[in-house]
């Protein structure tokens, strides 16, 4: 596989962005290590899917004569429809009725077909076999299958052809195509590097079935971080994280929303939910980086404006920099402007106040305010709430 995966590196390299590696002074200082970010949010249509997509479309030109088809609500949906317009070829992407339309319209931006067709990724690509199957088109698989993991391995040709003196790479799984490539090429490199996974809590599938010594599928996989949503992953990437990879450990919704936001603060990076839970997973102390060259994979940046705005009200209630409270006060007038000079004297910034005058618990002459404050830690919010029960009926909702 390491033969094959230096292979797909030169035969994609002029289709792609190369991504030197970006090493953060932020976050090395902050954690007592060296710490390098491989950008592929930077990458053309904004993640490492276009690597294996076009590896796997280039090797089998002669298949795809009549176009090519695949089943994705995301990135991997970008990345074939980038590879098949820049190869002048057709292209039919299916995606589930629930995509949203915002992705719709960038896979059709880059000349694709789009097909919305059931209620689910499997309702998607079952369609698209079908597809594949009646049109003569050839089907590329999102992440199981050998030539598109080995161009998502090129991830790792590049940054160890750049910095050979590396202790660990870092990489968020899904599926398992990103990890399965470059877990192939980096111990066919050099044995002595750590390659690590991390997945969501909440789509775990690669450490299931890794502790069930079989693939397994999930009921749920209901995770923000979309592009390592995958419910069951693949029997070749199965096997190839069985035999290359070192740990796959897993993150917290919270603690993905935490590293969306410290990209955005601390690295002015935007980052979608998966190519941030390596940093999450870093910075969640799960991952030993002191005195180590650590290579975090941002795998993309693909995030909605509507996602971002949820995520940093996310990250910042689970660093104690945002809370809710809901407070009783007398319907009197004056007694709002009371309880905002209150909260001004203990240095919390009113984010939003919502005043609520006919909810049936609270007795007549009484209404309920729930206001949202800016704090700036957990200590904080303890004097906020300190202060605040010692005047007010208060109760912390968020």
């Amino acid at each position: 596989m390491f033969e094959e995966i230096t292979k797909a590196y030169f035969r994609i390299r002029k289709h792609i962005k190369h991504l030197p590696l970006y090493y953060s002074n932020n976050f090395s200082e902050r954690l007592d290590a060296d710490i390098y970010f491989k950008l592929e949010n930077l990458q053309r249509t904004g993640s490492f899917k276009i690597r294996g997509a076009m590896n796997c479309i280039l090797k089998h030109q002669d298949k795809c004569q009549n176009g090519v088809v695949a089943a994705s609500a995301g990135n991997h949906a970008q990345g074939v429809a980038f590879s098949a317009k820049n190869l002048g070829l057709r292209a039919v992407i299916v995606m589930p009725e629930f995509t949203p339309m915002v992705k719709v319209s960038s896979t059709r931006g880059h000349g694709a077909e789009v097909i919305l067709h059931g209620g689910s990724f499997e309702d998607a690509y079952q369609h698209a076999l079908k597809i594949a199957k009646d049109e003569n088109l050839f089907f590329v698989h999102p992440f199981d299958d050998k030539d598109v993991i080995a161009g998502q391995g090129s991830v790792a040709y590049e940054i160890l052809n750049e910095n050979p003196d590396i202790d660990q790479i870092v990489v968020p799984v899904g599926g398992g195509g990103l990890i399965s490539g470059v877990a192939e090429y980096v111990k066919g490199f050099d044995n002595n590097i750590k390659v690590i996974g991390v997945q969501a809590e909440e789509a775990a599938g690669m450490v299931s079935s890794l502790a069930e010594g079989r693939v397994v599928s999930l009921n749920t996989s209901a995770t923000f971080a979309e592009g390592i949503a995958v419910k069951q992953v693949g029997e070749l990437t199965f096997k190839h994280c069985q035999d290359c990879v070192d740990e796959i450990i897993t993150v917290s919704e919270s603690e993905i929303a935490f590293g969306v936001l410290e990209y955005m603060e601390r690295a002015k990076l935007v980052v979608e939910g998966a190519g941030a839970a390596p940093l999450a997973a870093v910075l969640a102390d799960k991952i030993d980086v002191k005195g180590k060259n650590t290579v975090l994979v941002v795998s993309g940046g693909n995030i909605d404006v509507t996602t971002i705005n949820r995520v940093i009200n996310r990250g910042m209630t689970a660093t104690g920099r945002f809370m809710t409270v809901s407070i009783i006060l007398r319907d009197v007038p004056g007694a709002l402007t009371t309880l905002s000079t209150v909260i001004s004297d203990l240095q919390a910034n009113i984010h939003e106040i919502v005043h609520v005058r006919n909810d049936q618990m609270v007795p007549v002459g009484l209404s309920r305010v729930n206001i949202s404050l800016e704090t700036r830690g957990y200590d904080h919010i303890e004097q906020v709430m300190e202060t605040l029960s010692k005047i007010y009926d208060v109760k912390r909702l968020v």
